[in-house]
């Protein structure tokens, strides 16, 4: 599938699978299965990943020394999904001077002072590198829409106010929301920013497991609060915000991604093959030098096997 460049200016043509959201369609979470339709055995998932690392490692390089473009992936997901291992996994071995990560948890007073866009844009990934968000901007429309008491601290003209603890928020509010996150990633996409977002679609089943895997582990206990449970319990709300922010924020310029996360091998498995293919989709490469430096390198590498004198 090809986009129109000269109007978005993207810096490649998305990768389009069965992970990847229609674009400007309805979808229903339901119809994504939490497991992968032909699961392959643990051992073939980690000598697949493996292969995908090593390929992202050069890639990465090229990335770097092209410097023309950014990535930026995004993960989102309920709780115990598995995104932190997803991340660790998938990008063991890149480059850390091209590679960052950023977790965005409760905002700040400041942050609240600001529109909802702002926190995330300081953090945004240099020309060169790939910058990943651990949850984003999007948990504006996710956890903020199950939980709209939070939108009472953010000082907002449009939301009218209310005697019960959550304010009275019309759809619009939501669909202006939507419009905002679209129009910032096309900005992003036109000046050189590959964005891929990854929704890791666990099933309420195997959350259950993972949270109790946490009890039963001492070294896990941290891992665990009274709050995931409370939230657990807004399943059905969660299932409805993410079927609706997936619906009206899947962009050719944005694709997201549902990929099956009760099989946590499969899910890194995809997770790296779809990064690798759409990196491998940028028209990146390593600097050419001038003709005159090309033709100077004899010189220097004559004066350098003679040997460099220092004072």
């Amino acid at each position: 599938m090809s986009f129109d460049h000269d109007i978005f200016q993207l810096p490649a043509d998305c990768v389009i699978n069965d992970y990847c959201v229609p674009f400007q369609s309805a979808i229903k979470l339901s119809d994504y299965s939490t497991l992968p339709q032909q699961l392959e055995s643990k051992s073939d998932y980690k000598i697949r990943l493996k292969d995908n690392r090593k390929q992202l490692y050069h890639l990465q390089h090229t990335l770097y020394a092209d410097n023309r473009f950014s990535i930026l992936l995004i993960f989102q997901a309920m709780d115990a999904a598995g995104k932190d291992s997803t991340i660790r996994k998938v990008f063991k071995g890149v480059n850390p001077a091209g590679f960052q990560v950023h977790s965005f948890k409760q905002p700040s007073d400041e942050e609240l002072e600001h529109d909802f866009l702002w926190r995330t844009a300081k953090a945004l990934p240099e020309r060169g590198r790939i910058g990943i968000f651990n949850r984003s901007y999007y948990e504006e429309v996710l956890v903020v829409r199950v939980n709209p008491h939070f939108l009472t601290s953010q000082h907002l003209s449009n939301i009218t106010p209310s005697t019960s603890k959550s304010p009275i928020v019309e759809d619009s509010f939501w669909q202006s929301r939507f419009q905002s996150i679209n129009d910032h990633e096309r900005h992003l996409a036109t000046n050189g920013t590959l964005v891929l977002k990854f929704f890791l679609n666990v099933s309420q089943q195997e959350q259950h497991q993972r949270f109790l895997s946490r009890i039963h582990d001492p070294t896990k206990n941290w891992k665990f609060s009274k709050n995931d449970i409370e939230q657990s319990k807004l399943w059905d709300s969660y299932q409805h915000a993410y079927q609706e922010t997936l619906s009206h924020t899947s962009r050719p310029w944005a694709p997201w991604y549902i990929i099956p996360a009760d099989n946590k091998p499969a899910m890194r498995t995809i997770v790296s093959q779809i990064v690798l293919d759409n990196l491998k989709q940028l028209p990146i490469q390593y600097p050419q030098l001038s003709a005159r430096d090309q033709a100077a390198l004899p010189a220097y590498k004559k004066q350098l096997s003679k040997g460099v004198h220092y004072k």
